[in-house]
This record gives structure tokens, sequence and C-alpha cells, in this order.
């Protein structure tokens, strides 16, 4: 039985050298491979079990772990999340919680 769970990911990549600026554009472009773009930092979406695991060892073979700061939330499908937008903007994530 695959496992679908909802996943939101949030990172602060070190951008103070080349080589975090480099890290930065490798982290968005996995992260955007497996998930919604919402907003600068953040990504969410449904992933099965496996594909969280592969999503965090393609991250940290990128990051730097004295640098860098990544948090991955999951969380059951049987969760049900309540958003308040307090902007006008459209909502990037409408088929997403």
């Amino acid at each position: 039985m695959v496992i679908v769970v909802k996943v939101i990911l949030v990172y602060d990549i070190s951008t103070e050298t080349k080589e975090g600026v480099k890290r930065l554009n490798k982290v968005r472009k996995i992260a955007r491979r497996y998930l919604d773009h919402i907003q600068k930092s953040v990504f969410e979406g449904e992933l099965t079990e496996g594909e969280v695991e592969k999503l965090k060892f393609e991250l940290s073979c990128v990051i730097d772990k004295n640098e860098d700061f990544v948090i991955i939330y999951k969380m059951p499908p049987s969760i049900m999340m309540e958003r308040d937008f307090l902007t006008n903007t459209e909502d990037p994530s409408s088929n997403f919680i």
C-alpha cells in the first residue's frame, strides 16, 4: 500500500558565497521537481513516503549542513489544515491541503 503524505518544505540556504548561491539554485530546482513553489523558500505538495526519502537524499547531497537550514514537515492525509490568506494574491497551491 502506497502512503501519500502532505509535505511542506522550508529552507534557508546561506548565500554569502558563490558556492552558497549555487547551492540555493540547486535546492530550488530539486524542490520544484517534487513540490509546488508557494513563495520564495516554501514548497508544498503531496508525496509518497518513497518520494519524501528521495527528496531528502537529493537535498542532503547538495546542502551544507553547517551553513544551511532545511525543514520538511510531513503530515498524514487525514490532517485537514486551514489557511488564512492576508493578501489579495491567488493561492498558488489551491490543489493542496
